[in-house]
């Protein structure tokens, strides 16, 4: 794409908030960013009109947390556009879908993303399968007496335990990935996969009524659509077994909260939830007290230096568009419905 000045390369600039940006761009990313492209300025933009206002074509708008929302009106202050290249998860908080249908391409760094959950749920599965947290109460209480006879031992170990995954979203395909060293018979849940491919994962394709009944943990990691909001309900929840770990690390609305409270109530199953609905929870919600239900913040997705591999996702996306070549996740007018 040529350039005023004679130059190839492709203008860029970020619009993002500053907190987002402090967090993303290292003086060598940008370093790294600003040999394929031309940058407006090696700070951030919070809006596009302060962006147009400095009179450059842009051709490539790099977002991330804290964007301004997308639509095809950008088009008339930056005609040039041609790339979103997204340096966080979800596009949808900021893409109007109609921008894709204007010839402009739009990519994520929702892989990179996924990486850091799907550790988060593996950590659990493994704690949990060993039954960690009941030998330490145990421990703690019986102290000099503790006895091992005590434990129920044919229930404890990941060795033939079964996981059920939801959805074979970046996380669950992750989550698989991750899970190949263990000797752990996974389950997988997804309309839109087929039995090959599903056992190529090194999974087994079932439906989700037998997931929620067989699995000794089951992790939701679906995308919020329309057809998935509330799609944990209380026929599902009850279908869990005896003992058996609910992982929330997708949205809050896909579970229904009153059928969860429910189920939860009798300690019968336990729970271990990222997101919720609301969020946070009202401070007086029984899911708060509950001793069965394990509550986190929202963090089982990038923090710290785990920011950095979604940041250098989004640079090589970038790289790639500078050198003409494809996308590796360029997101199309196709795949926006079942995007996350």
């Amino acid at each position: 794409m040529p350039n005023p000045g004679g130059s190839a390369l492709p203008v860029a600039a970020f619009l993002m908030s500053q907190p987002s940006f402090a967090q993303h761009f290292c003086p060598a990313c940008i370093d790294r960013l600003a040999t394929s492209c031309e940058l407006v300025s090696r700070s951030n933009f919070t809006c596009v009109s302060d962006i147009a206002a400095t009179g450059r074509d842009v051709d490539v708008l790099v977002t991330g947390w804290g964007s301004p929302w997308l639509g095809p009106d950008v088009l008339t202050q930056l005609p040039r556009l041609g790339l979103v290249a997204h340096a966080a998860g979800s596009l949808k908080p900021i893409i109007d879908p109609a921008l894709l249908d204007r010839g402009v391409s739009v990519t994520s760094a929702a892989a990179a993303n996924a990486m850091p959950v799907a550790e988060f749920t593996l950590s659990w599965i493994l704690r949990w399968n060993k039954r960690l947290d009941d030998q330490e109460q145990a421990y703690r209480t019986q102290r000099d007496s503790f006895d091992f006879r005590g434990l129920r031992l044919g229930d404890i170990g990941n060795f033939g335990a079964t996981v059920g995954i939801v959805s074979a979203s970046h996380v669950g395909r992750a989550l698989l990935r991750l899970m190949e060293p263990f000797e752990i018979e996974c389950l997988l849940y997804d309309p839109f996969v087929s039995a090959e491919a599903a056992r190529g994962m090194g999974a087994t394709k079932v439906g989700l009524d037998e997931l929620m009944a067989a699995s000794d943990v089951v992790s939701l990691n679906a995308p919020l659509l329309p057809e998935t909001e509330n799609m944990i309900g209380a026929r599902e929840l009850a279908a869990m077994k005896d003992g058996a770990l609910f992982i929330n690390t997708a949205r809050g609305r896909i579970v229904d909260h009153d059928c969860l409270v429910k189920a939860l109530g009798g300690g019968r199953i336990t729970a271990v939830l990222d997101v919720t609905e609301p969020e946070p929870l009202p401070v007086e919600h029984p899911l708060w007290s509950m001793p069965n239900v394990h509550l986190t913040p929202h963090v089982a997705g990038s923090l710290g230096r785990e920011i950095r591999r979604m940041t250098e996702w989004c640079v090589a996306e970038v790289e790639r568009f500078a050198r003409g070549e494809r996308l590796i996740a360029a997101i199309g007018p196709q795949d926006w419905g079942r995007a996350a």
